[in-house]
């Protein structure tokens, strides 16, 4: 069977969904084609955190804010679940204290909206840290939590009942004859392809993903069981060592002696590139996590000594009536090596690749997918 469209997708992902969102809105015949039966890959196996204090000032700032406006008008108009939680960096270290207290020096003038708190007043922001030997905390009010496992499926049935979208769901693209997009039962004529596969790299331009500055990232992650009598976390968690992972945080001179003294001391925190963030869902199960391995494949079998690590750090400063462990899941993502945010390319004429994004695909994709569409739809 041969049908048309003006734009495919391939891909029903996070950064798939968004690119159909913005060329929907643009009034495109769009058509989305996804190899599974729904989204099962990154987009589902994450914190659900949209997360804009860990982006560098300026582009990337902004990005991630025209995103968290789009996330909230989408929870407006189809009752996704979308906590403005905020976020709280916590630190208990001299070293620790310094970052923070140069970054907020400067962050108003590079247009962060975050204020640091004192030891006495974090009571007024949560009740879920361990006090002693805190120092203080970096508040942000911008993070904010939505249900990776709920949004993908929301996203998709809004766009096909109130933007008329089509979705080719179990449906592989078996290769891009331009203009035919190609699967097993169907032909579909298109004027623009967008490629937004995640970690695979191999099935579609193989020869394109094998020549960009691409690897895959795996990470590891934890989910307890309900917290008890409707206890709520508050804002996201984190601590010193998320400090090193973001990008945020790259341009404070206090940040070098801090990464020293983790790897002089937490040699196999490094090793496994652990960080910690703890966020709260609509049924208040915390999500703990996450490790960063890096490679072209892994194994399949999770390392019980990063979830022993990952929760070792999280006593730290975690105070929870319940830590149970559900669930434990690893998900791989694409990650660039040459420092970009994301690698947005054609490999042939009217066909994009849209990737890279690092892990920060719900932070940063509907602003990403803007900038895209704006640039592919004039």
């Amino acid at each position: 069977m041969q049908q048309q469209a003006e734009v495919a997708v391939i891909g029903a992902g996070i950064v798939g969904l968004a690119m159909a969102y913005n060329l929907a809105a643009k009034g495109k015949k769009v058509v989305v084609f996804e190899r599974n039966s729904k989204a099962i890959s990154a987009s589902i196996r994450n914190f659900g955190l949209v997360w804009p204090i860990g982006q560098t000032a300026g582009k990337m700032y902004d990005r991630a804010m025209r995103s968290r406006s789009t996330w909230k008008k989408i929870a407006a108009e189809t009752g996704l679940q979308c906590e403005e939680t905020g976020s709280l960096h916590l630190v208990y270290e001299a070293d620790e204290l310094a970052v923070i207290e140069e970054f907020a020096a400067s962050a108003s003038d590079n247009g962060y909206n975050c204020e640091l708190v004192s030891p006495l007043n974090i009571a007024k922001y949560t009740q879920a840290v361990k006090t002693k030997g805190l120092k203080g905390a970096l508040w942000s009010p911008t993070e904010m939590t939505v249900n990776p496992r709920q949004a993908s499926a929301v996203i998709a049935q809004y766009l096909q009942e109130k933007m008329q979208v089509t979705f080719r769901f179990g449906t592989a693209v078996n290769s891009i004859e331009y203009p035919f997009i190609i699967t097993k039962d169907e032909k579909w004529k298109v004027d623009q392809v967008f490629i937004c596969s995640g970690a695979d790299f191999e099935t579609l331009y193989p020869a394109a993903f094998a020549a960009a500055p691409l690897k895959k990232c795996k990470l590891q992650m934890m989910r307890t069981v309900s917290q008890p009598n409707n206890w709520q976390l508050g804002p996201a968690l984190c601590a010193g060592l998320t400090l090193t992972h973001y990008s945020a945080f790259e341009s404070c001179k206090a940040l070098a002696p801090l990464k020293e003294r983790f790897a002089a001391t937490m040699p196999e925190y490094v090793k496994w590139g652990i960080h910690l963030l703890i966020s709260q869902n609509g049924a208040n199960e915390l999500t703990i996590g996450d490790s960063h391995e890096y490679g072209q494949d892994f194994e399949p079998f999770d390392k019980a000594v990063i979830n022993d690590l990952i929760l070792d750090y999280m006593h730290t400063f975690l105070e929870a009536p319940e830590y149970t462990i559900q669930e434990q899941w690893h998900g791989i993502y694409p990650k660039l090596t040459n420092g970009q945010p994301d690698l947005v390319f054609s490999p042939e004429e009217n066909v994009t690749v849209v990737n890279g994004l690092g892990g920060a695909g719900m932070t940063l994709a509907f602003g990403l997918a803007e900038e895209v569409t704006a640039a592919y739809t004039r």
